[in-house]
C-alpha cells in the first residue's frame, strides 16, 4: 500500500514537472501597449520572443488600410473616389460588414458614415441638422447600394461614404491575435480600446478576467465601475454603449449611436451590450447593431442566432438597472 501512495505521489511530481517546464518553454508573459485610432491597445502574451516590432508594423498596416482620419488610408481614397484597389484588410472588413448588416436587416450599415457626421459623432462634424437635412442624407445610404467588384468599391452614388469604425477595432484585434498565432503563442489577451480577444491562460494559469463597466453617464471615461465579471478564453468579445458618446442639446440627450433605418440617434432603454462570439469582428459589429436594435429586437435576434452570446444592461420604468443574459452567456460567468 505505501508502495504504490509513493507511486502516485511520484507520478503527480513528474507531471508537475512536466507542466513547468512546458510552462517556462513557452516563455514569459509579455504586456505591449500604445495608442491606435484615437484609443489605447493593452496586449498581454506569453512568448520568448519579442513580438512588439511585428505588431506595430501590423498595426500601422491596418491603419493605413481602415482608419478614416488617415488622409491617405484606402478607406479616406476611397470616400474620396480616388480609383484605388483596396487591400485583403479592407476587403475582409467590407465583407463582414455586408454579412451583419443583411443578418440585422439593416440596423449595422459602414454606409451611415453621413449620418454620424451630421449630428457630430464622426470624422467630419456638421451642423446640428433638421428632419429635411435627415431626410437628405438618408438618400446618401445604403449598404446595398455599395460594391466590392474586383478589389474596387462601386457606388451607386458618389457621395456614399463609408465608415468602419464601428468594426474595424474588432478585426484589429483578430488581425493581431492571427499575428500571435502564426508565431505559436498559445496564451494571450489583445485589447483594442475594450475589443477582447482572448486565448488560452492568464499567468495565473486561470482563464482571462474581463470587467463589464457598469453604465453610468460618463463622457470623460473616467467611472471604470464594474458591472459585471466575465471569464473568457478562446473567444472575442465587444461592448457596445450610449453612456461615454453622448452630448445634451436644449435638454435632450443624443447618443452616438444612430440608426441607419431612421437617420436619428436612438432612444431606448438598452444601456450596454455586450457580445461574444467566434471572432472579434463579429462581436464589435453585432454590439453596435444590438445598441440600434434595442432590448426586444435583440433578444429575438439571439433567439435565432444561439452561437453568439449577449450580456445586456437596460433600465426599467423606474430607471433602475436590469440585466438579461443569453443561455450560452452563463458559461462565462463564475
Amino acid at each position: 500500500m505505501k508502495s504504490k501512495k509513493n507511486l502516485i505521489w511520484l507520478v503527480l511530481l513528474l507531471a508537475g514537472t512536466i507542466w513547468i517546464l512546458v510552462k517556462r518553454n513557452e516563455g514569459t508573459y509579455q504586456q505591449i501597449n500604445g495608442i491606435i485610432f484615437g484609443t489605447i491597445y493593452n496586449i498581454t502574451y506569453q512568448s520568448d520572443k519579442d513580438l512588439k516590432p511585428e505588431i506595430e508594423a501590423e498595426l500601422k498596416r491596418f491603419d493605413s488600410s481602415l482608419s478614416p482620419f488617415n488622409k491617405t488610408s484606402i478607406i479616406t481614397l476611397v470616400n474620396n473616389n480616388e480609383d484605388v484597389l483596396t487591400d485583403t484588410l479592407f476587403q475582409n472588413c467590407f465583407n463582414k460588414a455586408k454579412e451583419i448588416s443583411i443578418l440585422t436587416d439593416g440596423a449595422f450599415d459602414i454606409t451611415v458614415a453621413p449620418l454620424v457626421n451630421a449630428w457630430g459623432f464622426g470624422f467630419k462634424n456638421g451642423e446640428f441638422p433638421d428632419s429635411l437635412v435627415i431626410d437628405s442624407l438618408r438618400n446618401l445610404t445604403g449598404y446595398d447600394r455599395i460594391a466590392l467588384v474586383d478589389g474596387k468599391i462601386e457606388k451607386e452614388d458618389e457621395r456614399l461614404m463609408l465608415n468602419c469604425s464601428a468594426i474595424a477595432k474588432g478585426y484589429a484585434v483578430d488581425v493581431i491575435a492571427q499575428l500571435l498565432n502564426r508565431n505559436g503563442v498559445r496564451n494571450y489577451l489583445v485589447d483594442i480600446g475594450g475589443e477582447i480577444v482572448a486565448k488560452g491562460r492568464n499567468s495565473r494559469d486561470g482563464l482571462w478576467r474581463i470587467g463589464v463597466n457598469k453604465p453610468v453617464e460618463d463622457s470623460l471615461s473616467v467611472n471604470q465601475e464594474i458591472q459585471q465579471i466575465l471569464q473568457l478564453t478562446d473567444r472575442g468579445m465587444a461592448t457596445s454603449g450610449n453612456y461615454r458618446n453622448f452630448y445634451y442639446r436644449d435638454g435632450k440627450k443624443y447618443a452616438h449611436t444612430i440608426d441607419p433605418r431612421t437617420g436619428y440617434p436612438v432612444e431606448h432603454n438598452l444601456l450596454s451590450a455586450t457580445v461574444i462570439a467566434e471572432d472579434c469582428m463579429t462581436a464589435d459589429a453585432l454590439a453596435t447593431a444590438f445598441m440600434v436594435m434595442g432590448l426586444e429586437e435583440t433578444k429575438a435576434y439571439i433567439k435565432k442566432h444561439p452561437e453568439v452570446d449577449v450580456y445586456l444592461i437596460y433600465s426599467d420604468d423606474d430607471g433602475n438597472y436590469q440585466m438579461f443574459y443569453s443561455d450560452g452567456m452563463w458559461n462565462y460567468i463564475r
